[in-house]
């Protein structure tokens, strides 16, 4: 039997190779980290694109990512991004499959035939490493990698060396913060844009209603998007529906919220500033808090039509199709990896 620091209770070492779970139990089959920390339990899933499964607060018995003890592995395994917390490189939609950066023009395969973009990348698909792991009676701590060469087979229409290293802390005093760091292992220039398709459980407690859900953004202007998802590269002003997400009393369930673009500014929790989302269950006053790094700058939002049991606010370091834009950098949020360079990105999931 291994033996691992309390705060680590399952691992996977290595891209195949399955370790003993410690009491015998793997999670829908599958070697993972589960971690424990104060009042939160997260369980990590390196093989499954270091995606995280399930985080809750086992005293406020709230449960924050899309989660079910019914669902198997191999359906989390045919879409993975709509379950728990998946990241995503390269995220989102590019037009036709192209993607152009200033020293270079890749040609991605369309797997958004309906539409004819390339949507959403590959690393989130790919088995990651386990780097490390320990835990120091307050904090467990966990980090994944994956290396892009020419093992992989998206390599044919993308032949950018890089690495990307996730880091997972969890802890009573600032519950789960994950941070991604990419770099640029090629001699070209590597595009940078980095998303997580943020899968919030529908509804966030235990027996709660998703009809009494409330999701606070706080957002700049809207990004208009044509009939394929793709952005017009106009932005608007807020209206009154977009409002709702400002003030706070927009219900992210039980209608169709599709692809609902924004610029992100800074908001408010409890009358300090705070950079992130807030989700509320009015009847029990219970929230989830997505607190992130001023790298992402835009927040996309969309619900899968509404009726099924979850939602994302998706935060993105830059616009949908954003290296193809027109936009300057520094309204598309694009931007690019000289060779050795490295960015870096984070997030903090907390429940009130």
């Amino acid at each position: 039997m291994h033996t691992y620091p309390r705060g680590i209770i399952d691992i996977q070492e290595g891209m195949n190779e399955m370790t003993e779970a410690i009491n015998g139990a793997l999670v829908k089959g599958v070697s993972c980290v589960k971690l424990a920390a104060g009042k939160y339990t997260a369980i990590v899933s390196p093989q499954y694109g270091s995606s995280v499964w399930r985080l809750k607060d086992d005293t406020l018995g709230v449960e924050v990512f899309r989660y079910s003890e019914d669902v198997t592995a191999d359906e989390i395994d045919r879409a993975r991004e709509i379950w728990g917390l998946p990241t995503l490189y390269l995220p989102n939609r590019f037009d036709g499959g192209l993607l152009k950066t200033s020293d270079g023009e890749y040609h991605l395969p369309v797997n958004e035939k309906a539409l004819g973009n390339f949507i959403h990348g590959w690393v989130h698909k790919r088995p990651h490493k386990v780097v490390s792991c320990s835990e120091d009676g307050e904090k467990a701590t966990l980090v994944t990698s994956y290396t892009f060469d020419k093992n992989d087979p998206m390599y044919e229409y993308f032949p950018l060396d890089f690495e990307i290293e996730y880091t997972f802390e969890l802890s009573e005093e600032k519950g789960l913060v994950q941070t991604i760091r990419l770099t640029n292992k090629s001699v070209k220039k590597l595009p940078v844009s980095l998303c997580t398709h943020t899968c919030i459980n529908a509804p966030i407690t235990i027996g709660g209603k998703q009809k009494g859900l409330r999701l606070q953004v706080p957002i700049g202007e809207k990004c208009e998007l044509d009939g394929r998802c793709l952005p017009t590269e106009k932005l608007l002003p807020l209206t009154a529906k977009d409002m709702r997400y400002k003030n706070g009393s927009m219900r992210p369930v039980l209608h169709m919220i599709s692809n609902d673009m924004y610029t992100a500014e800074e908001g408010t929790l409890d009358g300090k500033p705070f950079y992130g989302v807030v989700i509320t269950d009015k009847a029990s006053g219970r929230r989830v808090c997505n607190e992130v790094s001023r790298e992402f700058k835009f927040w996309n939002m969309w619900n899968d039509k509404g009726g099924k049991g979850y939602f994302c606010p998706e935060p993105m370091t830059a616009m949908i199709n954003s290296a193809n834009l027109s936009l300057p950098h520094e309204v598309s949020g694009y931007s690019e990896l000289a060779a050795g360079e490295s960015y870096t990105c984070s997030q903090r999931f907390f429940t009130l």
